[in-house]
């Protein structure tokens, strides 16, 4: 499926990476936020805490090469609802992948860390989305560009004991305690985050809106 050129309703400001510092630790949330909800904020909440992160980039994505874009809210509305989804200066709203006309994961973090010497960037995921990553296109080479932080998330708290990709990358698991250096770690290298989870999913939110219909 080809990549949507920019949307003419999303303010350029969107379509531009945030600007950063070269020795800064960065946080890269990305996901289609359809919609977003209180738990991603909780995800980006818990991460800069425990990741020692300066800022997180939530990357609201043009779409999920996984999953089906026939439900997809138009992205300046995803953008927007994410924007109400935290109130931390740190947290930059982001749709840079459309205006590079980006689709997968793997070639954002090459685009990423080319325009960016000198920054230490980390991929944040939920838990529920780890059970998956060995389907990502290039999952290997994403492992091996970037740490990896997962963060806990309801029903996927042992999803890092039984996914490929925790079994593929297990010898560079490192403890959570030392997540503060995750960032600055060499990869591949990643950590699985324990904390509060929220039960919100964007699909239970959709399927409630559906029924209230």
């Amino acid at each position: 499926m080809p990549v949507p050129a920019s949307p003419p309703s999303v303010p350029a400001r969107y379509l531009r990476m945030p600007h950063v510092e070269p020795g800064m630790a960065v946080g890269l949330f990305g996901g289609s936020f359809n919609p977003p909800h209180a738990g991603h904020a909780l995800v980006a909440e818990i991460a800069m805490r425990r990741l020692s992160l300066d800022q997180l980039w939530w990357i609201v994505t043009p779409g999920n090469p996984l999953k089906s874009h026939r439900e997809l809210a138009p992205l300046s509305e995803r953008i927007a609802l994410s924007e109400k989804c935290t109130s931390d200066p740190r947290v930059k709203v982001t749709a840079f992948e459309v205006g590079h006309r980006i689709r997968y994961t793997a070639d954002t973090i090459d685009l990423v860390q080319m325009r960016n010497r000198g920054v230490d960037f980390v991929w944040i995921m939920g838990a529920d989305s780890l059970r998956d990553f060995h389907r990502w296109e290039r999952w290997r080479h994403i492992a091996r560009s970037m740490p990896i932080a997962v963060i806990d998330r309801p029903g996927s708290t042992l999803a890092f004991l039984s996914s490929t990709m925790a079994k593929t990358f297990d010898h560079a698991r490192i403890d959570e305690d030392d997540a503060p250096i995750l960032a600055r770690s060499r990869p591949p290298a990643w950590t699985f985050i324990h904390g509060p989870r929220s039960s919100l999913s964007s699909t239970a939110i959709r399927n409630a809106a559906k029924e209230a219909q």
